[in-house]
């Protein structure tokens, strides 16, 4: 299916492991006691100061392992469950008729997916090996609107980093079937890339493609050549790196290899006078590329794309093979149950359909009253904080502060639901229904193009565990499927919902103002609206921040990269200190009280390990380390808490403890 480009969305990642995805789940629920916190979930052997996490969740950690078909376990992901049982309450007692209901029971009924076994996808491999010429590959490439199968280039419609309140075309590159680049040329993701040449041999040798290890073959030289021309993880985040504006004509001309008028076409968009080529470079590299590749490999590569993404809607064989891949990445050993999948693709491709009835049953609405008032109250510290801050000028403060009045705040579910009505769904066939949803979908992402920025429209779905900051709108988006405990609760004592949720709205407040967010102004338009002295000083202080990150090392010999994770870090320093502000405004001046010989400031810190506790597989964080933004959970609670003074006054942290920095060498930012 068309690729789209994900880079304006800056989430949470509470209960997913890689980028902002759903994936898995606890197995049990935990007690979060009378006011918020799991306190038998502390293991009061080990001493905060030498490892918070452990003495704040650890015997939480050793009473839950990690299912066998999960590639994780904690807080969010138990959340995650929770919420995904409340929608497959919804859609299986849903009519067989409706949208949701006849998808969620296509995806059951496995005896006829069986009998049809994988004809649908033998009939898009062979209209690809059909297709004539290199033109009419790219037509066909382009039109994946709907269709299972890969582009080398994507497209997308996001506002125009110049005039924010118009959307344009954004052109990216693409191609790849592995996470990213590292896994074609990393030493350390070996296994995984034998794993995936072995599906290109299983694939080529189910689909009775003629000489079937020579075909593997070329397809995985042709990923491998993309790979060295695409752009390191932390580059695809820099939005002063993806600005790059050009004509249709200009990109004609920098990028010769492909018809970008017969892609364009062939995608429903129009080539206009002003569009948005990101990675530039590896556009160019890899249009050179597709010129020079033969059409047979190409054929090849399509369909392989085609045969990896149709592979969960086809018989058990071809879901069996694609596991043996995708298990590698996670380092699962057992596939999730059949009827969480089905639920996980209603949640995916009808999504505000099912999130509508999710928030009707669910979703109080006294909870997003709370929630608006603690967002209120988090936005008020971080003003007192840019007010406060010794490195930024004034010029630059006053610019903040507006940046600041102008986000907009978006809690529980958005003002206006997507209608549904001209989705035509056909019953009984799962493959076509999926391929209708994506198709569905894609016309809705890119009608916008040359249009007005809708601010209105929601980039998750109402029932997400998550969060996130629309960086080019100038945004922040709490959606109702995280404002659940441990995360939030109507019954948790302040101290707990300001150091939990507290701490994620002033997370994404303030991405406003991270390493990415300076270079977006109250408009949303990309410009460095700090002067240079303030952007050096800044640089400086989270060099410091980033150094402490590039120590960290979750998986023997990989260390995490600070350079791909620096906004998120600091966001979550950043997030933490105005959470803590803020619920020390909320006392009034009064001191907090006392409640099972605990501090309020002690039950804020608690509340917020509680938030990330959690373990993952060594494959899953290898995966996360290599593609994803944001650190692994137990260092999202080390990394900002220890230069934070109130964390060492409550526990009493001192000298010798292996958590404690000298106050000189600690980061101070926000």
């Amino acid at each position: 299916m068309l690729t789209r480009i994900r880079f304006t969305v800056v989430c949470m990642t509470i209960a997913g492991i890689v980028a902002c995805p759903a994936l898995s789940q606890t197995t049990s629920s935990s007690t979060y006691g009378a006011w918020g916190v799991d306190l038998g979930g502390r293991d009061l052997s080990v001493k905060p100061g030498d490892d918070f996490p452990r003495y704040a969740t650890g015997h939480w950690l050793d009473a839950h392992p990690i299912p066998a078909d999960r590639s994780t376990n904690g807080s969010g992901l138990e959340v995650y469950e929770r919420t995904q049982a409340n929608l497959k309450t919804l859609i299986t007692k849903a009519s067989a008729t409706s949208k949701y209901g006849m998808v969620y029971r296509d995806f059951m009924e496995t005896a006829r997916i069986e009998q049809i076994g994988d004809a649908p996808l033998k009939a898009d491999v062979a209209r690809i090996m059909a297709l004539p010429d290199k033109a009419a590959f790219t037509r066909d490439m382009g039109a994946l609107d709907g269709r299972f199968g890969g582009t080398v280039e994507s497209l997308g419609v996001y506002s125009d980093p110049a005039n924010p309140s118009l959307n344009t075309v954004w052109v990216g590159s693409g191609g790849m079937n592995m996470p990213n680049r590292d896994y074609y040329l990393l030493d350390r993701f070996k296994p995984q890339r034998e794993a995936y040449q072995a599906f290109l041999l299983r694939t080529m040798t189910m689909l009775g493609i003629p000489d079937p290890q020579g075909a593997a073959k070329k397809i995985y030289d042709f990923e491998h050549e993309i790979a060295e021309k695409s752009w390191k993880a932390e580059d695809q985040r820099d939005i002063s790196k993806l600005n790059n504006p050009m004509t249709a004509a200009q990109l004609d001309s920098y990028a010769p290899g492909i018809d970008w008028s017969a892609l364009f076409a062939a995608a429903s968009l129009k080539e206009t006078d002003r569009m948005i080529v990101s990675d530039n470079t590896a556009i160019r590299d890899i249009s050179k590329l597709y010129a020079e590749t033969p059409l047979e490999t190409l054929k090849l590569w399509q369909v392989a794309q085609t045969a990896l993404a149709a592979a969960p809607y086809l018989n058990q064989a071809w879901v069996d093979s694609r596991f043996k891949y995708t298990k590698t990445l996670s380092g699962v050993s057992e596939i999730l149950p059949r009827a969480k999948r089905a639920v996980g693709l209603v949640d995916d491709s009808l999504g505000e359909l099912v999130g509508q009835d999710y928030v009707e049953h669910y979703f109080p609405s006294a909870a997003k009253a709370r929630m608006q008032a603690l967002v209120a109250n988090l936005k008020a510290a971080m003003a007192d904080r840019i007010r406060g801050n010794d490195w930024m000028g004034d010029a630059t403060k006053q610019a903040a502060l507006d940046k600041l009045a102008r986000m907009d705040v978006m809690v529980g579910y958005p003002e206006k639901f997507r209608d549904y009505s001209k989705l035509d769904l056909v019953p009984g066939d799962l493959y076509g229904n999926v391929k209708r949803m994506a198709a569905f979908n894609y016309a809705w992402s890119i009608q916008d193009a040359g249009k007005p920025v809708d601010r209105k429209k929601w980039q998750m779905n109402p029932q997400t565990v998550d969060a996130y900051n629309g960086g080019l709108e100038n945004k922040i988006v709490f959606p109702a499927g995280i404002l659940q405990a441990p995360f939030f609760s109507m019954k948790a004592d302040d101290a707990v919902n300001y150091g939990a949720i507290g701490a994620i709205i002033g997370h994404e407040i303030s991405h406003g103002f991270d390493d990415q967010g300076r270079k977006i102004d109250a408009s949303g338009a990309v410009r460095d609206w700090w002067t240079a002295d303030d952007g050096k000083r800044f640089e400086a202080r989270a060099k410091v921040f980033g150094d402490q990150y590039a120590k960290f090392e979750p998986v023997p010999g990989v260390f995490i990269n600070p350079a791909l994770t620096m906004g998120e870090n600091i966001a979550d320093f950043a997030g933490l200190q105005v959470a803590l502000d803020a619920y020390h405004k909320s006392l009034g001046g009064k001191p907090a009280p006392t409640l099972d010989g605990l501090s309020g400031d002690q039950r804020f810190f608690l509340a917020y390990a509680q938030a990330w506790r959690g373990k993952q597989r060594e494959d899953a964080m290898r995966t996360q380390i290599a593609t994803d933004p944001h650190s692994p959970r137990r260092f999202r609670v080390l990394g900002p808490i220890r230069n934070m003074q109130a964390w060492y006054d409550a526990f009493g942290v001192k000298p010798g403890d292996a958590m404690y920095i000298p106050l000189e060498q600690r980061a101070k930012i926000w």
